[in-house]
């Protein structure tokens, strides 16, 4: 984790519901297949606190193996391309005509300052959903809060219902809010296509004199 977060991340993990949260990650840890990799499950964190620009916030990681690694949306080089991640990239070829990235690996876009963050940040093979209600949501919103007082300018993309559940959080006379439908083949058609966040956040970066992200 980057030394930027220090503070938060220390203040959260002595706290009550992040110490029943911990018990109950090494039981599941210990007795069952979990995703990601321990020494991944805070891999967002990684993000320059100072750097981030754009907030991305998904819903749980990926519950079939290989697939997770720390990131929201994202996969390591080798493994395919999810449906969302599929519908995220097509949604940038709308905007731009292209997309930058060849895999389905985001980390070309954390280096750019994009904190790619579930709402829940591990979950048991197989079982989608199956960690949440353990204490993760209230350590996503606690980081969602902090980035807001924090930082200024930041571009937050809420897709679906447990990120926009999040809009309260943030406060939109120096952050900009972009949301609508989740990238998932479920409800990407309802909202998501043509919603231009790609671009919309790029033109608000740019008029805060913040660098563009290569999408």
């Amino acid at each position: 984790m980057h030394e930027s977060w220090k503070e938060f991340l220390d203040s959260e993990f002595a706290k009550p519901y992040f110490q029943e949260l911990s018990k109950f990650l090494h039981e599941a840890y210990e007795t069952k297949t979990v995703f990601p990799a321990k020494p991944q499950v805070f891999r967002a964190f990684t993000t320059d606190l100072a750097k981030v620009k754009v907030v991305i916030l998904g819903q749980d990681p990926y519950h079939t193996p290989g697939a997770a690694h720390g990131l929201a949306f994202s996969v390591p080089n080798s493994q395919p391309i999810p449906p969302s991640l599929v519908n995220i990239y097509k949604e940038i070829d709308n905007e731009y005509g292209s997309h930058a990235n060849p895999t389905g690996n985001l980390k070309p876009w954390q280096e750019q300052g994009v904190l790619l963050l579930n709402n829940v940040l591990t979950v048991e093979a197989h079982k989608a959903g199956s960690h949440r209600g353990h204490g993760w949501e209230t350590f996503t919103q606690a980081t969602v809060e902090y980035l807001n007082e924090k930082s200024e300018h930041l571009v937050f993309l809420l897709w679906g219902r447990d990120a926009r559940n999040k809009k309260s959080l943030i406060d939109t006379s120096k952050h900009l809010i972009l949301e609508s439908p989740h990238p998932s083949p479920l409800s990407a058609f309802s909202g998501f296509f043509g919603n231009g966040h790609f671009k919309k956040a790029n033109d608000f970066l740019r008029e805060h004199g913040l660098e563009e992200i290569v999408w």
